[in-house]
């Protein structure tokens, strides 16, 4: 059964430097067409009752109100559970008290604000222009119409970035009170504006240095960490991300979006001219048991839960040797699920690697 649907809004008014998903400047007449395009690729997909809904980009709240109001109008025929959570990503220089209205009228019961930094050297970089006064202003309002469930972005590891500035980014991140935080660690990516002109990343040490610090930050301000990049205060965990990282099933919808449909992983159309003329696929994977396993193990050793290892070896016929792991405090056990400890998700790349090297044989000798 499906439980979770995202939509993807790749229009942004400006291009930040560091970004690295399917995104395109602001036009009035491409927004109209995308959204006509939109609702006809969705049409086909209405009788499942969802948990969640997600609506990304790109800057979703860049759009006008006439346009948002299409786009909840295309949203609105999808089924939802009785306590569903449907969240709009949106940034702080193009949302207003108009459209937050419009988003409270229409079920959005969850706003993810990209933040990212307040510094202004730091912002420069990566070409966003933002103020702590516009910020507060913004949530005051948004908490007035009745939204209690917020998310902030926050980057680090920027290039210079210090210590001293990271803590600086987090005081007035938590003098803000949301119920959510995710923190990311810039990655330069080759085709980026960065990349382009060939930004470096700052040194490895700092990078968890920088890490490490944000999680005993967290846990000071009574944020749970239970995913590698994300905290939050208790009963907010993001629903919509807990789908992908139990490796569940999922529609996706728009220019890039990737589903998770009946064991098959779809991948949509970069180009905005295809997606126009209804040619919405780019590629499509039939998902065999081997690849199955290898994301329940990827995935859920992202997540402080981990993985209930008896139904995994159940599921999978498998025999998972990581005795090795645990002696060495890279893996913990808590009654049946394994997790990699907190002090550890540093290196969880390394340490998953390992998990998946510790699956030797399914019940007919077969290494998998």
């Amino acid at each position: 059964m499906m439980k979770s649907c995202y939509i993807h809004i790749p229009f942004c008014e400006k291009i930040c430097s560091y970004c690295d998903f399917c995104k395109m400047y602001y036009n009035e007449k491409w927004v109209d067409a995308y959204l006509e395009e939109l609702e006809k690729e969705m049409k086909k997909y209405q009788n499942e009752v969802l948990e969640t809904i997600y609506i990304g980009g790109g800057t979703p709240s860049c759009l006008s109100i006439q346009q948002l109001e299409k786009l909840f109008q295309i949203t609105s025929v999808l089924q939802k559970k009785k306590h569903y959570e449907f969240t709009m990503e949106a940034n702080f220089e193009s949302i207003t008290k108009e459209k937050l209205e419009l988003m409270k009228k229409s079920g959005v019961n969850r706003l993810s604000f990209g933040l990212e930094t307040t510094n202004q050297k730091h912002l420069a970089l990566l070409e966003r222009t933002i103020s702590k006064k516009k910020v507060k202003e913004v949530l005051v309002t948004a908490r007035a119409l009745g939204f209690s469930n917020i998310n902030i972005d926050l980057m680090y590891a920027l290039p210079e970035e210090t210590i001293e500035e990271l803590e600086q980014d987090l005081e007035f991140v938590f003098s803000l009170q949301p119920e959510h935080i995710s923190c990311y660690s810039l990655m330069i990516e080759p085709h980026t504006k960065l990349g382009i002109h060939h930004v470096a990343n700052i040194e490895e040490d700092l990078d968890a240095q920088m890490y490490q610090l944000l999680c005993q930050k967290m846990k000071r301000q009574g944020f749970i960490h239970y995913e590698i990049s994300n905290y939050a205060k208790k009963g907010y965990e993001s629903k919509h991300n807990l789908t992908y990282w139990n490796n569940l099933e999922y529609y996706g919808f728009g220019l890039g979006a990737s589903s998770y449909i009946n064991k098959n992983r779809y991948t949509n159309t970069k180009s905005f001219t295809n997606y126009l003329k209804g040619k919405y696929l780019s590629y499509s994977e039939k998902i065999e048991e081997e690849d199955n396993l290898f994301y329940d193990i990827m995935l859920k050793l992202r997540t402080k839960r981990g993985i209930n290892i008896e139904k995994l070896e159940e599921k999978y016929h498998v025999k998972i040797e990581i005795t090795s792991l645990l002696e060495q405090k890279l893996l913990k056990k808590s009654r049946k699920f394994i997790s990699i400890p907190e002090d550890k998700w540093y290196i969880s790349n390394e340490i998953i690697l390992r998990f998946q090297e510790g699956v030797v044989k399914n019940e007919e000798g077969r290494s998998i």
